[in-house]
């Protein structure tokens, strides 16, 4: 399962000098729409990376793309997804995924590999439960253990130049800096690296909140302890006029193959 990311990167790395090449898919689902604005999907140096990072694994790349963008699937789904459920993930990466799966590999000589750390091994019961009949394991949970930092030095030794992203501080490479899963604190880095994204991001999600006729929003704000939505556009004035309101630590974000939800939405 092929992303972006630098952990993804890293586990078919470690995968191709474990294993070999031979028979190994690099599967990535692009959550661009074929025909929507760049803003809707990676960013462009994510896909760059993409397809280097391709070559130094030396893995087949095949890249899926259902046809939609996000903003596509949350007005037809008439749901804004959010940190708690994500349905562009289920119907953009997990389904198409799961698709190419069933339709091209044979569960018994089928070993799925998904991208997480050392760090996030509570997930990993209810990863290897979704994937059934296939195989599924975390090379990157396993000894060694690598921190995020040393598999962007890793990547820079093997002469790869990781997503710009990552130098500009954001703690995931995936869609572009913006994803319903981010929490304040990756908004504001998206506001103060690319307003132009924000901005797109800020429209749409208006755009939505007009056709549902709804108070719903990405983000959230939790002051003084009661949960309420919080558009992008407040947010962007609340960054502009009165930063002490903004939760800088609220990062969140990234997690497709991996949320909470991946049993059900896998298998639905």
């Amino acid at each position: 399962m092929f992303s972006g990311g630098i952990g993804s990167w890293a586990t078919a790395k470690r995968v191709a000098e474990q294993h070999g090449t031979d028979n190994l898919t690099l599967l990535f689902a692009d959550v661009g729409g074929r025909h929507t604005s760049p803003y809707a999907g990676e960013d462009e140096d994510c896909y760059r990376f993409i397809e280097d990072a391709a070559r130094n694994v030396r893995g087949e790349l095949v890249i899926l793309n259902e046809g939609r963008d996000i903003w596509e699937v949350f007005r037809d789904d008439r749901f804004l997804g959010n940190s708690r459920l994500a349905n562009c993930s289920k119907l953009l990466k997990q389904r198409p995924c799961r698709k190419w799966l069933e339709e091209n590999c044979d569960p018994e000589h089928t070993e799925v590999y998904i991208g997480i750390d050392w760090s996030e091994t509570h997930r990993i019961p209810a990863i290897e439960q979704a994937y059934l009949p296939y195989r599924a394991s975390c090379p990157m949970a396993e000894k060694p253990y690598l921190d995020k930092e040393s598999m962007i030095a890793w990547c820079r030794d093997e002469g790869l130049e990781p997503p710009r992203m990552y130098a500009a501080g954001f703690p995931h490479a995936n869609c572009g800096g913006g994803c319903v899963r981010a929490g304040q604190g990756q908004f504001k880095l998206l506001y103060e690296n690319d307003p132009e994204r924000y901005a797109y991001w800020e429209a749409k999600e208006q755009e939505l909140r007009d056709y549902l006729d709804k108070d719903v929003a990405i983000l959230r704000d939790r002051r003084g302890g009661v949960s309420k939505p919080l558009p992008l556009s407040v947010f962007r004035r609340r960054l502009d006029g009165e930063p002490e309101l903004v939760d800088a630590d609220d990062i969140g974000g990234c997690g497709c193959f991996v949320d909470e939800q991946l049993e059900l939405e896998i298998a639905s």
